[in-house]
């Protein structure tokens, strides 16, 4: 159960943080600015769901975008407590391959209706796919700082947290494409790039 009843403790004055291992870390440590990066991408969610929450026609891609912040805590809770070997006295929370299963029957369900894409889109269109393609992008940078950790000599990540967000980024662009494709009106659709639009005529 996690209580929290104060708010400020003082112990980051100095420019660390603990890990959930209680293992205390720089703020600019790659591995806190790998999970914080995820907490970012969970707050994007909350910003598109906005979007989504006031269309009816976006309903299941809210419930699922609700299921995702909740792994994010998981991922998160995951990214916090590195991998040592060492005894902790509790089981650890961990993304686990079913998470990333689910991730793809979502993808599979929303993208089978699009019409196939021949060229590559603009993050625009409407007020919920606007928003989707911002947490996109999150998610890649967050994708990007795990990776990257990863890779890092003495860091531990499960290839299921790297996987996750690897899929989560390829959902969120098939649901801003799924949000055009439900809009009513001259709105619906891709916003196809144009090569060379702006060079003028």
């Amino acid at each position: 159960m996690v209580v929290l009843n104060r708010i400020y403790t003082r112990t980051g004055d100095d420019g660390s943080t603990a890990l959930g291992s209680g293992e205390r870390r720089a703020k600019y440590d790659l591995r806190v600015s790998a999970y914080g990066t995820v907490d970012e991408t969970n707050a994007a969610i909350g910003v598109a769901r906005l979007a989504t929450q006031a269309e009816p026609a976006l309903a299941d891609i809210d419930a699922v975008l609700a299921r995702i912040q909740n792994d994010l805590f998981d991922l998160g809770a995951d990214l916090s407590v590195p991998d040592t070997g060492e005894p902790l006295g509790y089981e650890p929370l961990r993304i686990v391959a079913a998470q990333v299963d689910g991730i793809e029957r979502d993808i599979d369900r929303l993208n089978a209706p699009l019409k196939p894409l021949r060229s590559f889109v603009l993050p625009a269109g409407t007020p919920a796919a606007a928003h989707l393609h911002v947490a996109r992008t999150v998610c890649r940078r967050a994708e990007r700082l795990v990776v990257e950790l990863s890779r890092t000599e003495g860091e531990i990540v499960s290839p299921a947290a790297v996987k996750y967000l690897n899929r989560l980024s390829d959902l969120l662009f098939v649901m801003s494409r799924a949000a055009n494709a439900r809009a009513e009106g001259q709105m619906g659709g891709d916003v196809l790039w144009v090569p060379a639009a702006g060079r003028g005529g």
